[in-house]
């Protein structure tokens, strides 16, 4: 049977752990307590846009399905692990960057 990956946050709740015993199909990945999961699924729908959608021309609902699933194919045989790459410096700096340029005259 195939296992399907989830994610949990790291509290140890009995119940959880009573549950996920009997239901072995089920592979955790936990995150680093100071960051979220929300971010990695935001990450891939960013990449899902980025790669497979922004440039697509779908003249169907099918064609749209079979574009997605070819993709989702695609990125799960060659899946590995998103990392930081840059400091909180750096992302901040880069966002108040952003916001210098974005409050000036013409916008």
């Amino acid at each position: 049977m195939t296992k399907h990956r989830g994610f949990l946050s790291a509290h140890k709740a009995p119940v959880v752990h009573k549950w996920l015993l009997t239901h072995p199909r089920f592979e955790l990945h936990f995150t680093p307590t100071y960051s979220s999961w929300i971010n990695q699924v935001e990450r891939w729908f960013a990449e899902l846009q980025r790669r497979c959608l922004e440039r697509g021309v779908f003249c169907s609902l099918d064609e749209l399905k079979t574009a997605l699933e070819d993709w989702i194919k695609t990125w799960n045989e060659q899946a590995r692990p998103f990392r930081w790459t840059k400091t909180a410096d750096q992302i901040i700096d880069r966002i108040c960057r952003y916001c210098d340029r974005i409050s000036g005259p013409g916008h």
